[in-house]
């Protein structure tokens, strides 16, 4: 139960994590008064930063629900992360 309830968090982190990415990056670009071509390529990596914690959260939670620890949970999430980053 309690890893079903870790898969359901980590999947409705995901869905927000999008919208409140794109805010928080425009947010910051805004804040460092960036413009054109600077803005644009700030945005795309913090959108890009924020993708990748988004699919570390949701594999660990992934790793958490195999009961995986060390090593193993380590190795997971990597893959996970860049199977997720495609």
């Amino acid at each position: 139960m309690k890893n079903i309830i870790l898969a359901i968090v980590a999947l409705l982190f995901l869905g927000q994590t999008a919208y409140a990415a794109d805010a928080d990056c425009e947010a910051k670009a805004t804040e460092k008064k960036l413009a054109g071509a600077a803005k644009n390529s700030f945005l795309k990596k913090c959108e890009k930063d924020a993708k990748i914690a988004a699919a570390k959260a949701s594999c660990d939670a992934k790793a958490a629900e195999k009961n995986l620890k060390g090593a193993a949970k380590n190795s997971f999430t990597k893959k996970c992360v860049a199977d997720a980053s495609k």
